[in-house]
Protein backbone atom coordinates (compact mmCIF):
# COMPACT_ATOMS: atom_id res chain seq x y z
CA UNK A 1 0.00 0.00 0.00
CA UNK A 2 2.80 2.43 0.93
CA UNK A 3 4.52 1.69 -2.40
CA UNK A 4 1.36 2.51 -4.35
CA UNK A 5 0.81 5.69 -2.32
CA UNK A 6 4.41 6.68 -2.88
CA UNK A 7 4.10 6.27 -6.65
CA UNK A 8 0.81 8.18 -6.72
CA UNK A 9 2.43 11.07 -4.87
CA UNK A 10 5.43 11.00 -7.19
CA UNK A 11 3.20 11.61 -10.21
CA UNK A 12 1.02 14.14 -8.33
CA UNK A 13 4.20 16.06 -7.52
CA UNK A 14 5.19 15.97 -11.19
CA UNK A 15 1.73 17.11 -12.27
CA UNK A 16 1.94 19.96 -9.78
CA UNK A 17 5.16 21.22 -11.34
CA UNK A 18 3.66 21.05 -14.84
CA UNK A 19 0.60 22.92 -13.55
CA UNK A 20 2.82 25.70 -12.20
CA UNK A 21 4.52 26.14 -15.57
CA UNK A 22 1.23 26.40 -17.44
CA UNK A 23 -0.51 28.40 -14.70
CA UNK A 24 2.14 31.13 -14.71
CA UNK A 25 1.69 31.48 -18.47
CA UNK A 26 -2.09 31.78 -18.00
CA UNK A 27 -1.47 34.56 -15.47
CA UNK A 28 0.64 36.42 -18.03
CA UNK A 29 -1.98 35.96 -20.75
CA UNK A 30 -4.81 37.25 -18.54
CA UNK A 31 -2.86 40.53 -18.19
CA UNK A 32 -3.78 41.24 -21.81
CA UNK A 33 -6.91 43.30 -21.11
CA UNK A 34 -8.16 43.18 -24.69
CA UNK A 35 -8.99 39.49 -24.31
CA UNK A 36 -12.44 39.25 -22.62
CA UNK A 37 -12.53 37.47 -19.27
CA UNK A 38 -15.42 35.32 -20.48
CA UNK A 39 -12.84 33.75 -22.81
CA UNK A 40 -9.66 33.80 -20.69
CA UNK A 41 -11.50 32.06 -17.83
CA UNK A 42 -11.38 28.87 -19.93
CA UNK A 43 -7.58 29.01 -19.89
CA UNK A 44 -7.67 28.00 -16.23
CA UNK A 45 -8.74 24.56 -17.44
CA UNK A 46 -5.13 24.07 -18.58
CA UNK A 47 -3.39 24.11 -15.16
CA UNK A 48 -6.36 22.28 -13.60
CA UNK A 49 -6.09 19.57 -16.26
CA UNK A 50 -2.37 19.42 -15.54
CA UNK A 51 -3.16 18.86 -11.86
CA UNK A 52 -5.53 15.96 -12.54
CA UNK A 53 -4.55 14.16 -15.75
CA UNK A 54 -1.01 12.71 -15.90
CA UNK A 55 -1.31 11.52 -19.51
CA UNK A 56 -1.01 13.81 -22.50
CA UNK A 57 -0.54 13.70 -26.24
CA UNK A 58 3.12 14.13 -27.23
CA UNK A 59 3.86 16.91 -29.67
CA UNK A 60 6.99 18.61 -31.03
CA UNK A 61 5.07 21.91 -30.79
CA UNK A 62 4.45 21.58 -27.07
CA UNK A 63 5.97 24.11 -24.67
CA UNK A 64 7.24 21.10 -22.74
CA UNK A 65 9.39 20.16 -25.76
CA UNK A 66 11.46 23.28 -25.10
CA UNK A 67 11.75 22.53 -21.39
CA UNK A 68 12.57 18.85 -22.00
CA UNK A 69 16.05 19.82 -23.14
CA UNK A 70 16.96 21.05 -19.66
CA UNK A 71 14.49 20.22 -16.89
CA UNK A 72 12.00 17.51 -17.84
CA UNK A 73 11.83 14.00 -19.23
CA UNK A 74 9.01 12.33 -21.14
CA UNK A 75 7.83 8.85 -20.21
CA UNK A 76 5.97 7.25 -23.12
CA UNK A 77 3.04 5.21 -21.79
CA UNK A 78 1.12 4.31 -24.93
CA UNK A 79 2.08 4.54 -28.60
CA UNK A 80 -0.69 3.42 -31.00
CA UNK A 81 1.27 4.58 -34.06
CA UNK A 82 4.79 5.67 -34.97
CA UNK A 83 3.87 9.35 -35.03
CA UNK A 84 1.31 9.25 -32.19
CA UNK A 85 2.15 8.68 -28.54
CA UNK A 86 0.76 9.45 -25.10
CA UNK A 87 3.20 10.29 -22.35
CA UNK A 88 3.66 11.52 -18.78
CA UNK A 89 5.87 14.45 -17.87
CA UNK A 90 8.60 13.60 -15.37
CA UNK A 91 9.78 16.95 -14.06
CA UNK A 92 11.41 15.57 -10.91
CA UNK A 93 13.63 13.04 -12.74
CA UNK A 94 14.44 11.24 -9.51
CA UNK A 95 13.94 7.68 -10.79
CA UNK A 96 15.90 5.25 -12.97
CA UNK A 97 12.87 3.25 -14.09
CA UNK A 98 9.07 3.47 -13.88
CA UNK A 99 6.03 1.20 -13.41
CA UNK A 100 7.08 0.41 -10.71
CA UNK A 101 9.31 3.36 -9.84
CA UNK A 102 12.93 2.63 -8.97
CA UNK A 103 14.60 5.65 -7.42
CA UNK A 104 18.18 6.70 -8.16
CA UNK A 105 19.17 6.71 -4.48
CA UNK A 106 17.54 5.34 -1.32
CA UNK A 107 17.30 8.73 0.38
CA UNK A 108 14.97 10.01 -2.38
CA UNK A 109 12.78 6.95 -1.93
CA UNK A 110 12.60 7.58 1.82
CA UNK A 111 11.71 11.24 1.24
CA UNK A 112 8.86 10.34 -1.10
CA UNK A 113 7.69 7.60 1.23
CA UNK A 114 7.35 9.98 4.21
CA UNK A 115 6.03 12.82 2.06
CA UNK A 116 3.33 10.64 0.52
CA UNK A 117 1.93 9.75 3.96
CA UNK A 118 1.87 13.40 5.03
CA UNK A 119 0.33 14.36 1.68
CA UNK A 120 -2.60 11.95 1.90
CA UNK A 121 -3.33 12.79 5.56
CA UNK A 122 -3.48 16.55 4.91
CA UNK A 123 -5.48 15.98 1.71
CA UNK A 124 -8.08 13.95 3.63
CA UNK A 125 -8.26 16.59 6.39
CA UNK A 126 -8.82 19.38 3.85
CA UNK A 127 -11.43 17.29 2.00
CA UNK A 128 -13.32 16.63 5.25
CA UNK A 129 -13.20 20.34 6.11
CA UNK A 130 -14.52 21.28 2.66
CA UNK A 131 -17.29 18.71 2.98
CA UNK A 132 -18.25 20.15 6.38
CA UNK A 133 -18.35 23.70 4.95
CA UNK A 134 -20.44 22.49 2.02
CA UNK A 135 -23.03 20.78 4.22
CA UNK A 136 -23.16 23.83 6.49
CA UNK A 137 -23.86 25.87 3.36
CA UNK A 138 -26.67 23.50 2.36
CA UNK A 139 -27.99 23.71 5.93
CA UNK A 140 -28.40 27.49 5.50
CA UNK A 141 -30.77 26.82 2.61
CA UNK A 142 -33.07 24.72 4.80
CA UNK A 143 -34.42 27.70 6.71
CA UNK A 144 -34.81 30.01 3.73
CA UNK A 145 -38.27 31.40 2.99
CA UNK A 146 -39.62 30.59 -0.47
CA UNK A 147 -40.38 33.68 -2.55
CA UNK A 148 -41.07 32.36 -6.05
CA UNK A 149 -39.67 29.81 -8.49
CA UNK A 150 -36.18 28.90 -7.20
CA UNK A 151 -35.77 32.22 -5.35
CA UNK A 152 -35.67 32.30 -1.53
CA UNK A 153 -35.12 34.79 1.30
CA UNK A 154 -32.87 34.27 4.31
CA UNK A 155 -31.70 36.38 7.26
CA UNK A 156 -28.56 34.22 7.56
CA UNK A 157 -26.77 35.80 4.57
CA UNK A 158 -25.69 39.33 3.67
CA UNK A 159 -25.24 38.99 -0.09
CA UNK A 160 -27.39 37.37 -2.81
CA UNK A 161 -25.96 34.02 -3.90
CA UNK A 162 -26.63 30.73 -5.65
CA UNK A 163 -26.64 27.76 -3.27
CA UNK A 164 -26.38 24.13 -4.28
CA UNK A 165 -25.21 22.28 -7.38
CA UNK A 166 -27.83 19.72 -8.46
CA UNK A 167 -30.90 21.85 -7.68
CA UNK A 168 -29.45 25.33 -7.22
CA UNK A 169 -31.42 28.01 -5.42
CA UNK A 170 -31.03 31.77 -5.48
CA UNK A 171 -30.97 33.03 -1.88
CA UNK A 172 -31.53 36.74 -1.23
CA UNK A 173 -31.01 38.47 2.13
CA UNK A 174 -34.31 39.21 3.87
CA UNK A 175 -33.58 42.93 3.50
CA UNK A 176 -33.95 42.52 -0.28
CA UNK A 177 -37.67 41.69 0.02
CA UNK A 178 -39.63 44.27 -1.95
CA UNK A 179 -36.51 45.70 -3.59
CA UNK A 180 -35.89 45.80 -7.33
CA UNK A 181 -33.57 42.80 -7.74
CA UNK A 182 -33.93 42.17 -11.48
CA UNK A 183 -30.26 42.73 -12.35
CA UNK A 184 -29.12 40.70 -9.35
CA UNK A 185 -31.36 37.82 -10.41
CA UNK A 186 -30.03 37.99 -13.98
CA UNK A 187 -26.51 37.64 -12.55
CA UNK A 188 -27.41 34.70 -10.31
CA UNK A 189 -29.35 32.94 -13.06
CA UNK A 190 -26.28 33.31 -15.26
CA UNK A 191 -24.25 31.52 -12.57
CA UNK A 192 -26.80 28.69 -12.63
CA UNK A 193 -26.78 28.51 -16.43
CA UNK A 194 -22.98 28.25 -16.44
CA UNK A 195 -22.91 25.71 -13.56
CA UNK A 196 -20.40 27.91 -11.73
CA UNK A 197 -21.00 26.27 -8.35
CA UNK A 198 -19.96 22.94 -9.84
CA UNK A 199 -16.76 24.44 -11.27
CA UNK A 200 -15.97 26.13 -7.94
CA UNK A 201 -16.37 22.86 -6.06
CA UNK A 202 -14.26 20.86 -8.52
CA UNK A 203 -11.55 23.54 -8.43
CA UNK A 204 -11.35 23.37 -4.64
CA UNK A 205 -11.12 19.57 -4.70
CA UNK A 206 -8.38 19.59 -7.34
CA UNK A 207 -6.28 22.19 -5.53
CA UNK A 208 -6.76 20.33 -2.25
CA UNK A 209 -4.82 17.42 -3.78
CA UNK A 210 -2.00 19.90 -4.44
CA UNK A 211 -2.18 21.62 -1.04
CA UNK A 212 1.63 21.56 -0.76
CA UNK A 213 1.98 23.85 -3.79
CA UNK A 214 1.28 27.50 -2.83
CA UNK A 215 0.99 28.58 -6.46
CA UNK A 216 -1.96 26.22 -6.98
CA UNK A 217 -3.84 28.17 -4.30
CA UNK A 218 -2.96 31.39 -6.14
CA UNK A 219 -4.37 29.85 -9.34
CA UNK A 220 -7.57 28.95 -7.47
CA UNK A 221 -8.02 32.49 -6.18
CA UNK A 222 -7.49 34.00 -9.64
CA UNK A 223 -9.82 31.44 -11.21
CA UNK A 224 -12.62 32.35 -8.79
CA UNK A 225 -12.06 36.03 -9.55
CA UNK A 226 -12.20 35.38 -13.29
CA UNK A 227 -15.33 33.28 -12.81
CA UNK A 228 -17.12 36.33 -11.41
CA UNK A 229 -15.66 38.71 -13.99
CA UNK A 230 -16.71 36.42 -16.83
CA UNK A 231 -20.20 36.07 -15.35
CA UNK A 232 -20.50 39.87 -15.25
CA UNK A 233 -19.49 40.07 -18.90
CA UNK A 234 -22.01 37.40 -19.90
CA UNK A 235 -24.71 39.39 -18.10
CA UNK A 236 -23.72 42.55 -19.99
CA UNK A 237 -23.75 40.67 -23.30
CA UNK A 238 -27.35 39.77 -22.50
CA UNK A 239 -28.40 43.18 -21.15
CA UNK A 240 -26.42 45.45 -23.44
CA UNK A 241 -23.64 47.99 -22.82
CA UNK A 242 -26.13 50.76 -22.05
CA UNK A 243 -26.98 49.14 -18.70
CA UNK A 244 -23.38 48.72 -17.51
CA UNK A 245 -23.49 51.80 -15.22
CA UNK A 246 -26.74 50.67 -13.63
CA UNK A 247 -25.31 47.19 -13.13
CA UNK A 248 -22.10 48.61 -11.59
CA UNK A 249 -24.13 50.82 -9.21
CA UNK A 250 -26.10 47.86 -7.87
CA UNK A 251 -22.89 45.87 -7.45
CA UNK A 252 -21.34 48.76 -5.52
CA UNK A 253 -24.19 48.55 -3.00
CA UNK A 254 -23.58 44.84 -2.41
CA UNK A 255 -21.38 43.20 0.20
CA UNK A 256 -18.67 40.65 -0.57
CA UNK A 257 -19.53 37.04 0.25
CA UNK A 258 -17.14 34.84 2.23
CA UNK A 259 -18.76 31.48 1.37
CA UNK A 260 -16.48 29.38 -0.84
CA UNK A 261 -19.24 27.17 -2.26
CA UNK A 262 -21.68 29.82 -3.42
CA UNK A 263 -21.70 32.07 -6.46
CA UNK A 264 -22.52 35.39 -4.85
CA UNK A 265 -23.50 38.68 -6.45
CA UNK A 266 -20.96 40.36 -4.17
CA UNK A 267 -18.29 37.73 -4.78
CA UNK A 268 -14.66 38.44 -5.73
CA UNK A 269 -13.18 41.93 -5.49
CA UNK A 270 -16.02 44.37 -6.14
CA UNK A 271 -13.75 47.25 -7.20
CA UNK A 272 -12.06 45.10 -9.82
CA UNK A 273 -15.42 43.90 -11.10
CA UNK A 274 -16.79 47.43 -11.37
CA UNK A 275 -13.74 48.52 -13.38
CA UNK A 276 -14.24 45.57 -15.71
CA UNK A 277 -17.97 46.31 -16.06
CA UNK A 278 -17.47 50.00 -16.86
CA UNK A 279 -14.82 49.18 -19.48
CA UNK A 280 -16.93 46.43 -21.06
CA UNK A 281 -17.26 46.48 -24.84
CA UNK A 282 -18.92 43.95 -27.08
CA UNK A 283 -16.49 42.20 -29.41
CA UNK A 284 -16.98 41.75 -33.13
CA UNK A 285 -17.31 38.35 -34.79
CA UNK A 286 -13.86 38.76 -36.36
CA UNK A 287 -12.31 39.52 -32.97
CA UNK A 288 -14.12 36.55 -31.44
CA UNK A 289 -12.77 34.19 -34.10
CA UNK A 290 -9.24 35.57 -33.61
CA UNK A 291 -9.46 35.16 -29.81
CA UNK A 292 -10.88 31.62 -30.07
CA UNK A 293 -8.14 30.63 -32.51
CA UNK A 294 -5.52 32.04 -30.16
CA UNK A 295 -6.98 30.24 -27.13
CA UNK A 296 -7.17 26.95 -29.07
CA UNK A 297 -3.48 27.29 -29.98
CA UNK A 298 -2.61 28.03 -26.34
CA UNK A 299 -4.50 24.92 -25.22
CA UNK A 300 -2.58 22.78 -27.70
CA UNK A 301 0.84 24.19 -26.79
CA UNK A 302 0.32 23.99 -23.03
CA UNK A 303 -1.62 20.72 -22.71
CA UNK A 304 0.53 18.53 -24.94
CA UNK A 305 3.70 16.87 -23.68
CA UNK A 306 7.23 16.88 -25.04
CA UNK A 307 8.04 14.53 -27.89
Amino acid sequence: MSTVLQEVFYWVFNMSIAAVITGVIVILIRLVKKIPRRLTVFLWLIPFFRMTIPLGLSSPYSLMSLLAHVTTKTIVVYQPADDVSFSMMNCVMAADSYFPITYKVNIIENIFNISSIIWVIVFLVITIMLAAIYFMTIHEMKYAKHLRDNIYLSDMITSPAVYGIIKPRIILPTSYEGRDSDLILVHEKMHIRRADNLWRTLAFLVVSAHWFNPLCWVFLKLFLTDLELSCDECVLVKLGENRSKEYARILLESKESENVFTSAFGGAKIRKRIENILSFKKITWISLIVFLTLITAIFYVLLTNAK
